[in-house]
């Protein structure tokens, strides 16, 4: 009985053998090279502090067998003379376990990426909660590109199904402009980073500590106690002044004093300011002028640079340096202004000669 002449469904033996062979020594060299490739990732990853290998090492030991047989029966089977209504049905088959490979190794990558962030130790709730965000949004493309490949695979017409789906998604877009808006601003806040929980900040007449970044509100504590809900889009269209980033802090006094003052004594009010701010080591005096004629004083401008942004520490020396000052004044027979008006009262008899010209 000649063995080589046996055929089945149209192909000989020798065809059969030839296709399992291949597929054999394709599934066996694309295993070996599998845990190979794994080993040496997984040695570098331990190694080096970068992401990249590590994302490298998860994608390929998270390979399947089953997708490297399925590969390899692919390749086999162009040893046979298969009708192309089977060819075809062996090469889709093919592709969609790759494609569901692709999807399992890329959710594997992106799981391992953001694994290492949130490993860090500074990184905060806020921004834990932006990566399960970004997380779910690279699934998200992943499983809608994969999705239309194996759609293309199968026939289906993919150019017509994106025409639908383009509709559609400007539809559903228009219906949540205001939501899709504080989501994309709240990946911005991630990325561009203006401010973090934690920090204190003012928008417009509001203000308080950043206390949670979510994928559509940012909530603050208000100095009152009560909590400031902001959505995202809202306050990235705002101007935001942080004060946690403040590394000095510019401090103006306005002081006025009485305009019974000498010209003496006022040249000797610039020498008192520098002096009160120069005797301390956490302030940088910047100037110190007699500024102007006011309604009921005579105002000077003092100016210098605490060089701490604690605003306790900014409180303490300002007082300080205006007690300094006080003494200071007290000391040179200087008295502070405040607002008074001086009425002049004309008697009646008076009164028909004022501003009259002498003859």
């Amino acid at each position: 009985m000649n063995l080589l002449g046996w055929t089945w469904a149209g192909q000989t033996a020798t065809q059969l053998l030839s296709a399992i062979g291949i597929a054999a020594l394709i599934f066996i060299a694309t295993l070996v090279i599998r845990n190979i490739a794994r080993r040496r990732l997984t040695r570098l990853a331990s190694r080096t502090p970068t992401i990249w290998d590590d994302v490298l090492s998860s994608m390929v030991g998270h390979i399947h067998p089953l997708t490297l047989l399925a590969v390899a029966v692919w390749l086999g089977s162009y040893a046979l003379s298969l009708p192309p209504r089977y060819a075809a049905l062996v090469a889709s088959a093919a592709v969609l376990i790759v494609i569901i490979q692709a999807a399992a190794s890329g959710t594997r990558a992106l799981e391992t990426a953001l694994a290492h962030y949130r490993a860090d130790e500074n990184l905060n709730g806020g921004r834990k909660t932006m990566l399960s965000a970004i997380g779910f949004m690279g699934r998200l493309v992943l499983y809608t590109l994969l999705v239309l490949v194996a759609l293309e695979n199968v026939g289906v017409n993919v150019t017509a199904l994106l025409a639908g789906i383009g509709l559609a998604s400007v539809a559903i877009g228009l219906a949540l402009q205001n939501v899709l808006t504080d989501l994309f601003a709240s990946l911005s806040i991630v990325f561009d980073r203006p401010f973090e929980i934690g920090d204190f900040v003012i928008v417009g007449s509001d203000m308080g500590t950043v206390e949670h970044v979510g994928l559509r509100t940012t909530r603050m504590r208000a100095l009152g106690g009560e909590e400031l809900i902001f959505g995202n889009g809202d306050l990235l269209a705002s101007r935001i002044r942080n004060y946690k980033r403040m590394e000095e802090r510019r401090v103006v006094l306005r002081l006025g004093v009485t305009y019974d003052a000498t010209v003496q004594q006022l040249r000797a009010v610039p020498g008192i300011l520098r002096e009160a701010v120069e005797r301390y080591d956490d302030v940088r005096f910047d100037r110190a002028h007699f500024d102007a004629f006011a309604d009921f004083a005579l105002e000077f401008e003092l100016v210098y640079w605490m060089l701490s942004p604690d605003y306790v520490a900014h409180m303490d020396r300002k007082e300080a340096i205006l007690l300094e000052v006080a003494e200071r004044f007290e000391a040179l027979g200087l008295d502070f202004a405040f607002p008074t008006q001086t009425v002049h009262v004309v008697k009646p008899d008076q009164a028909s000669t004022v501003g009259t010209p002498e003859a």
